[in-house]
């Protein structure tokens, strides 16, 4: 309700919004600009008929412009695959480390690395997609086979998401932030009405029955509410400031808290399961015909109680992976120590690092359990009806996260203006001798 008011009275946020939706359009424009010499309708027809695979999944993050072989078909997911290596290896290599604790300058470096990251890794991919294509037997996907169309697609690929980078971060610079969500959203929201289209069909058809429709989109929504709740949902641990004297003046005495949020881990979990479960199937895609990858097929294939066992699995150790890797209770207690802070009752320094370890560990299994969750109920309930439908665990949780995230940008724009406001117009006073 606040977006919208100051979205009518605010000129500066009405800038902000438009400019972001006028991003966004551009992008989802170039998402129909094929790479020249591509067979496009050879290609769709693969990706319907290879849904359920690796190719199925970044086909949906790129928002179908790897289906239309589009200039922007490897998406962002270059971007946040560099992220994420220098994120690991800002933990593990003492250069990044180091470089990481000298403030602004430092995340602007590792930033610049990571975009040139991004175009390597864009290039590589780019290169693989293009020798794949190429290499399809009987497939005809590429029109004029040659180096020159992998130079080429290499080329287009690599700037195409190179562009889509500089998309995000004007948005984020520029607009309402989260540019890199946004583009992950809008590609993501750009198939719910094809799904929609086709699932209303399969009602019409009597492939579905209409009372097996409704009791979705109530599953659907009460998953939605369990997300907002838990995605808000935090463990607030108390910290206490020891008092201090400094000269004749009397600090600190006061009490705040320390957040922990039950998914620090965001969905990156939920990717990066169906990434290792969906390789082999991929793979598999490609071979001959034969007993043995007929029976892998069966075994790991979508829908059978060893995926889903395994993609369990794989979901809680992520998050567990990825906790440690952004959140160190160490370096938490070290800080709370230099700035005379402590949990009452907990020593400061080590005993305060386990306790905060202790309460971690215990709510991100919780967050863990509810990803899961989350994510296997959409899916199977999907597998069983045999809809079409846009809306699995992971498409939801992002979806949901980006918009919250959203909604919490335009709240903090707002609070920061009414704060320059009020000091705007407020009559300070000096204390005269």
């Amino acid at each position: 309700m606040a977006a919208v008011e100051g979205l009518t009275k605010i000129p500066e946020l009405r800038r902000r919004i438009l400019f972001t939706i006028a991003l966004l359009a551009v992008y989802r424009v170039g998402c129909h600009i094929p790479v020249p010499g591509v067979n496009t309708e050879t290609l769709s027809r693969f990706f319907q008929t290879n849904q359920g695979t690796l190719f199925g999944m970044l086909n949906m993050f790129s928002g179908r412009a790897l289906e239309n072989a589009s200039i922007f078909a490897l998406g962002i997911m270059p971007y946040i695959s560099s992220s994420i290596i220098f994120q690991l290896l800002t933990v593990v290599w003492p250069y990044l480390n180091a470089i990481s604790k000298e403030g602004e300058a430092g995340r602007r470096k590792i930033n610049q690395y990571t975009r040139y990251a991004t175009v390597v890794l864009a290039m590589f991919q780019g290169f693989g997609i293009a020798s794949a294509l190429m290499s399809a037997e009987n497939a005809n996907f590429v029109l004029f086979p040659g180096v020159k169309f992998k130079l080429l697609s290499v080329v287009t690929l690599a700037a195409g998401t190179s562009f889509i980078m500089w998309l995000g971060e004007q948005i984020t610079d520029r607009g309402i932030g989260n540019g890199i969500s946004l583009i992950i959203f809008s590609g993501i929201a750009a198939g719910i009405p094809v799904s929609a289209r086709q699932t209303l069909q399969m009602v019409r058809d009597g492939q579905l029955a209409p009372i097996a429709l409704v009791l979705i989109l109530g599953l659907m929504i009460v998953v939605i509410g369990v997300i907002i709740f838990l995605e808000q949902g935090q463990r607030r641990i108390p910290i206490q400031y020891a008092k201090r004297q400094v000269g004749r003046r009397l600090y600190g005495g006061q009490s705040t808290h320390l957040p922990l949020k039950i998914n620090t881990s965001g969905v990156i979990p939920p990717i990066f399961a169906s990434s290792l479960l969906m390789a082999p199937l991929t793979i598999i895609t490609f071979l001959p015909p034969n007993p043995i990858s007929d029976a892998i097929r069966d075994v790991i294939n979508r829908g059978s109680l060893v995926y889903y066992t395994a993609y369990c699995s794989l979901i809680i150790f992520f998050c567990f992976f990825y906790t440690a890797v952004v959140f160190n209770p160490e370096d938490v207690a070290e800080n709370l120590k230099k700035n005379g802070g402590y949990v009452p009752g907990i020593r400061p320094g080590k005993n305060t690092s386990e306790y905060i370890d202790r309460v971690l560990s215990r709510i991100t299994f919780g967050g863990a359990l509810y990803l899961a969750l989350v994510c296997l109920l959409p899916d199977f309930l999907i597998n069983k009806f045999k809809v079409s439908f846009f809306f699995g665990g992971t498409t939801l949780l992002i979806l949901v996260g980006v918009a919250l995230d959203t909604v919490s940008q335009i709240q903090t724009f707002l609070l920061t203006r009414d704060y320059e406001g009020f000091m705007k117009n407020a009559n300070l006073r000096g204390r005269r001798g």
